[in-house]
């Protein structure tokens, strides 16, 4: 009977152990997850005011070799149009959007995969 007894407490014990370093790994998976999603928010961010500053400088040069305050302006915003409408044409184009999703997918949950190689 005491080996029984003793038996259950192993089985005990290797169930807990193995449930513990599977949350730990479940833990470090969804921070490194987290760590690559702020990062990308971190640089979508810096993008947008990159992009800013070189809309703007471009708006300013193209209105003074215009010689019209407003010239400038306008052919930025119709750069941006076109730029719209062609991402709104691309919207529906699966091979684009499996592109962008497969890109988005190794970014973000590379972490994991990188750790199994090694």
């Amino acid at each position: 009977m005491l080996r029984i007894g003793e038996i259950i407490q192993t089985i005990k014990g290797i169930v807990e152990t193995k449930v513990d370093l599977v949350k730990l790994e479940i833990q470090e998976q969804v921070a490194g997850i987290l760590t690559r999603i702020i990062f990308l928010v971190l640089m979508g961010g810096s993008l947008l005011l990159v992009l800013l500053f070189f809309s703007l400088s471009l708006a300013f040069y193209l209105s003074q070799r215009f010689e019209s305050p407003h010239m400038g302006f306008l052919l930025v915003g119709l750069i941006y149009l076109i730029i719209l409408l062609i991402l709104f044409l691309l919207r529906d184009n699966d091979p684009t959007e499996e592109k962008m999703q497969k890109g988005l997918k190794g970014f973000i949950f590379r972490v994991r995969m990188f750790k199994k190689r090694q």
